[in-house]
């Protein structure tokens, strides 16, 4: 599992928020929801996002924009416009004195906004969990990131409007896959860019020797690596292997096999029916004391602390 499914691994992509939004002008939307990841998609029309002290970045039909969180940001008809809508933790919308929004908006489902047949349509997808194998994802990307409607060509976009206006069985998940998929490629395109300074973990999956070391270790990090072993795997010596890695990835290659077993580590700690022991063999640690102390070395508290911090949350 490389960086970029893991964000897309496990409750990154369940119950993901998707909402349709029809609007009419002037209509501005103060986004402070601390949401890690949101996609904004314009199906019909044009808006301005904006970060606080942050120029406002148009978008037009067809174009795409992924929002960092967890800064406060705003979408409107145009830069200047005062907000009307607040969006607070937990995707409640209320006018900015604190009046509820949540029934006078409705439009149907997945819909929302404040005219039915209103020129400006966006699509809205919010990851509202955060994760540690995102993480190393998230730190990848600037705060805001668009897409323009020629630099894509993609027919997941209607695909998951069409799917949004559906209640049926299974809906939610049927929801959650379009919107990876969506999120993949919008990611992909990106970076592809050779302006967006893609991170060298990223680069150097298109490596013909470090791209298929990268995905041993990623796809096993139970197994007990060492340098000369990836480095059979790959066909090359061990001394190549090291140079080579380190220089691509920024690292060597046990240092980053380390960095992505405790990721994984605290990936999973979130479900909390496995135990500490479970955890450890599945990343790749042969007891729960080897992952509590490799752990507490990198992330400053125990694995079992570590949980009990996002029980709290």
């Amino acid at each position: 599992m490389d960086p970029l499914a893991g964000l897309l691994d496990g409750p990154r992509s369940r119950g993901a928020f998707l909402l349709r939004s029809i609007l009419s002008p002037p209509w501005s939307l103060r986004i402070q929801d601390h949401a890690p990841l949101t996609l904004v998609a314009m199906v019909r029309g044009r808006a301005w996002v904006a970060h606080d002290g942050a120029d406002p970045v148009p978008m037009h039909q067809g174009d795409v924009a992924v929002v960092r969180g967890p800064d406060p940001y705003t979408v409107s008809d145009r830069p200047g416009t005062t907000p009307q809508v607040i969006v607070h933790p937990g995707q409640i919308c209320t006018t900015p004195d604190g009046e509820s929004l949540s029934e006078a908006m409705d439009l149907g489902i997945r819909t929302w906004g404040n005219n039915a047949h209103g020129e400006v349509v966006m699509i809205t997808g919010t990851y509202q969990v955060g994760a540690a194998v995102g993480d190393r994802l998230l730190r990848a990307l600037p705060r805001l990131l668009t897409v323009r409607r020629d630099e894509w060509d993609s027919p997941l976009l209607p695909l998951l409007g069409d799917e949004m206006a559906k209640d049926e069985p299974g809906q939610d998940v049927m929801l959650d896959r379009l919107l990876d998929l969506v999120l993949i490629t919008v990611l992909r395109t990106w970076f592809a860019r050779p302006e967006s300074s893609a991170p060298a973990w990223y680069r150097a999956h298109g490596d013909d020797v470090i791209g298929p070391a990268l995905r041993r270790l990623q796809n096993n990090p139970a197994h007990p690596w060492t340098v000369a072993s990836l480095a059979s795997e790959v066909g090359v010596s061990r001394a190549s292997l090291a140079r080579r890695f380190t220089e691509l990835v920024g690292e060597p290659p046990m240092s980053y096999l380390t960095g992505w077993r405790l990721t994984l580590a605290a990936d999973l700690l979130r479900t909390p029916e496995a135990t500490i022991g479970a955890v450890a063999r599945k990343v790749g640690y042969g007891s729960s004391f080897a992952l509590s102390a490799a752990f507490k070395r990198v992330h400053g508290m125990s694995p079992r602390e570590y949980r009990q911090s996002l029980d709290a949350a």
